[in-house]
């Protein structure tokens, strides 16, 4: 097994996931077979209870596991299939040492961060290369250098480098060579002092990723090479992308980054076959055509907050050689100003999930401005529940209908809390999570698109459907396309005499990839961009 080991420095998001699993897809199209983790220095046991301001989305895996959103990167970008694993947090390693300590397992020792804590994150990095069959394990470490709660974890991998012999070991630190303008240069001190506290730790990278807006030129790269003790062909420019992210392995490949690491490591020499990637990038940046979606939220001031849905909409878009221009529409203006006017000239309607009341009433409103307008339309968990309440207050006369999430005591609870949710008290890990069964309907549009009978999709929400108005909803048209079979939970409806109207419980963006766009959103996109 070899370990790569992906750092940052001077400040944060300077995109260490992306390039991470960049670098995952370059190896794997040398052929090799990588496994990918995230170490996150936060305290929280995992992000499922932040805001997504404060940490974009939640990406959530087949195991049920909420994790970060990096780990969309690696799935989307290599044919990794991960688990809890995969995702480590400081909350989890002191939750663990804490249990283990109030058990008596340390027998009356003193619990300190070297050696427990630093062990317990060396065990995660065994598991994970332990339980894979792959050749090459890529851990990227959260936060920035010189961060008080990240250092358990570099100390750990600088212990671990040790234990496996550094012939196995490939470290890369990415940097930030800011250019100011006034000066009219790029200034390489930021990066030196970066490097220079990760050597105070004991770890000198083998390479350096330098983010810039500007070539570095060879002279900024001699001066990196040599401040930094890192060979000039180790200097590696990574500049901002012009249309998409996924340039960006190709952009390290020009780099020879792959080469690089390949040589040290002692990895076969076979060249990264690109050419499948290259076409799907081609049509994301020169589509034939072009399609704008809407995509009413309440979080649309912060793109990460909504990463998976953005993505499965490009994989969607390639698939039909169709550009994506999203629009971002804040569903409370649309409570202030009509979805008429606010979905003006879109040629599809997407909603998706969220949690709270604030701006739902425009999220409900957009679902039926979808409707009537015969727009295509496609909810996402969330989207789904608004669609079934906008359907029953117009179409089922049912004006008071709601979820009882937003109102507890409405008189036509359409969407209700789950069973066995009623009695939770924690919020963190508790609702229904992960990879879940869904049967189709013979005859569906959702069949037609899966091109099979049972699917499996990864779900996160607390409200489901109330089978109570099934049966007189579908008199009315609406039709419950995909059902759980273990216990008749409601996962998919469309209605029946709409050109395309879909919506699912679950997350189906968790799931498309740049070449397998997932159905929903192809099926979607195909008639936005016929539209």
């Amino acid at each position: 097994m070899k370990y790569i080991f992906v750092t940052g420095g001077v400040i944060s998001s300077l995109g260490k996931g992306l390039t991470a699993a960049s670098l995952g897809t370059l190896l794997e199209h040398r052929g090799l077979k990588i496994a990918i983790q995230k170490f996150d220095p936060y305290l929280n046991v995992d992000p499922g209870t932040m805001n997504p301001y404060q940490h974009g989305e939640v990406y959530v895996l087949d195991d049920g596991a909420e994790t970060d959103l990096d780990l969309g990167h690696y799935e989307r970008f290599t044919q990794c299939r991960l688990s809890r694993l995969n995702n480590l947090t400081s909350g989890q390693v002191y939750e663990k040492i804490i249990s283990q300590e109030r058990r008596g397992d340390y027998l009356g020792k003193t619990v300190q961060v070297v050696p427990h804590v630093t062990n317990e994150i060396k065990k995660r990095i065994r598991e994970v290369a332990s339980s894979s069959s792959a050749e090459v394990l890529i851990t990227e470490i959260g936060g920035t250098t010189g961060d008080i709660e990240g250092l358990p974890f570099l100390e750990a991998i600088r212990q671990f480098a040790l234990e496996v012999g550094g012939e196995n070991v490939f470290f890369i630190h990415i940097t930030l060579v800011p250019y100011i303008s006034v000066a009219g240069e790029l200034k390489t001190k930021p990066t030196q002092q970066s490097i220079a506290k990760l050597r105070e730790i004991g770890i000198q990278p083998h390479a350096l990723i330098c983010r810039t807006e500007r070539p570095l030129g060879k002279e900024v790269r001699q001066k990196i090479s040599m401040f930094c003790n890192v060979p000039l062909e180790a200097v590696i420019e990574e500049r901002d992308v012009e249309h998409t992210i996924y340039e960006v392995p190709l952009m390290l490949q020009r780099e020879k980054l792959d080469e690089i690491v390949a040589r040290r490591l002692r990895l076969p020499k076979r060249a990264a076959r690109m050419a499948p990637w290259r076409r799907f990038v081609r049509r994301v940046i020169s589509p034939k055509r072009k399609a704008r979606i809407a995509v009413v939220g309440k979080y649309m001031d912060f793109q990460d907050a909504y990463k998976s849905i953005y993505e499965a909409l490009t994989h969607a878009g390639a698939w039909h050689d169709c550009g994506v221009d999203v629009v971002n529409v804040d569903s409370e203006e649309v409570e202030r100003r009509g979805a008429a006017r606010q979905l003006r000239g879109v040629h599809g309607v997407l909603v998706p999930g969220g949690f709270g009341d604030r701006g739902i009433e425009g999220k409900i409103a957009a679902a039926g401005c979808a409707r009537r307008a015969r727009l295509p339309y496609l909810g996402l968990c969330l989207g789904m529940q608004v669609a079934v309440i906008e359907f029953a207050r117009s179409v089922a006369g049912l004006r008071a209908a709601n979820s009882t999430e937003f109102d507890a005591t409405t008189a036509a609870p359409v969407i209700s809390l789950l069973e066995e949710q009623r009695t939770v008290q924690q919020k963190g890990a508790s609702m229904r999570l992960g990879a879940w069964p869904c049967k189709l309907a013979r005859g569906s549009r959702a069949a037609a698109l899966y091109k099979q009978r049972t699917i499996t999709e990864r779900h996160r929400h607390r409200y489901e459907f109330n089978n109570a108005y099934r049966r007189r909803f579908e008199h009315l048209g609406m039709v419950f396309s995909g059902v759980s079979p273990r216990n008749d939970l409601v996962e998919i409806i469309e209605i029946a005499n709409h050109p395309w109207f879909v919506a699912c419980q679950f997350h189906p963006e968790f799931q498309s990839r740049p070449n397998r766009p997932h159905p929903l959103f192809r099926g979607f996109l195909g008639a936005a961009c016929a539209r």
